[in-house]
């Protein structure tokens, strides 16, 4: 695991943590544990990086502190809210008003133009603000693109609107599992660049999964 210090100058005030995980333990039955007694703090714009060849746990970690998945024993905190203590409903709420995802596989909708794409955070949260989206898009580099549909970008583009869309409704924590997995080096290094010029702008908590030595060489 990798840490980066913020790129504003860090607090010790508990004020600062935006996840902290206690004693995590993931096991299925009694088979040996996914991963065991995992203890974190990860606090307003920090990047921390988990790393790690493929099958060995990294997404499952990262969806139990997305509330995504259960866990065996331990805590994931955000801010004052204690996930594992939330019905499904109220895990749900809390992701979409506080958690932003970008994914390897981008996960775009297909029928809607990049721009609603973006925008999607919003309307779940019932907010119209164009203003916002534009906003996201200029700094992600797509200024003029919002009425393209996914299938007119290429891959680098449609994970600038996956980080677009993951910021645009300011998250306390970004989620990231190998964004940059689908990507050819020159592009991938871009799209981190971006990624955590975006995060650190908006002072979000970023917690990355990757087996890229090299992604996580910039945490």
């Amino acid at each position: 695991m990798t840490r980066a210090a913020p790129a504003a100058e860090r607090s010790d005030d508990t004020g600062d943590t935006v996840l902290q995980v206690q004693g995590l333990t993931k096991r299925y039955g009694d088979a040996t544990p996914v991963f065991a007694q995992v203890d974190l703090t990860v606090r307003r714009g920090e990047f921390v990086a988990i790393v790690g060849e493929s099958g060995v746990g990294k997404s499952t970690l990262l969806n139990c502190l997305a509330g995504l998945d259960t866990w065996s024993s331990g805590r994931v905190l955000q801010g004052a809210t204690d996930v594992g203590a939330l019905t499904d409903t109220e895990r749900a709420l809390w992701r979409r008003a506080h958690v932003g995802f970008v994914f390897q596989a981008f996960h775009v909708l297909p029928h809607l133009d990049v721009a609603q794409n973006v925008a999607l955070p919003l309307m779940l949260l019932g907010r119209n603000e164009p203003e916002r989206v534009a906003g996201m898009l200029d700094a992600v580099g797509l200024q003029g693109l919002g009425d393209r549909l996914p299938q007119q970008l290429s891959g680098g583009q449609l994970q600038r609107v996956a980080i677009a869309r993951a910021l645009v409704h300011r998250p306390a924590l970004l989620l990231a599992d190998e964004p940059t997995g689908n990507l050819d080096p020159g592009t991938a290094a871009r799209v981190m660049d971006l990624l955590l010029a975006q995060t650190r702008e908006h002072g979000t908590a970023l917690v990355l999964v990757t087996h890229s030595q090299a992604a996580a060489a910039q945490a």
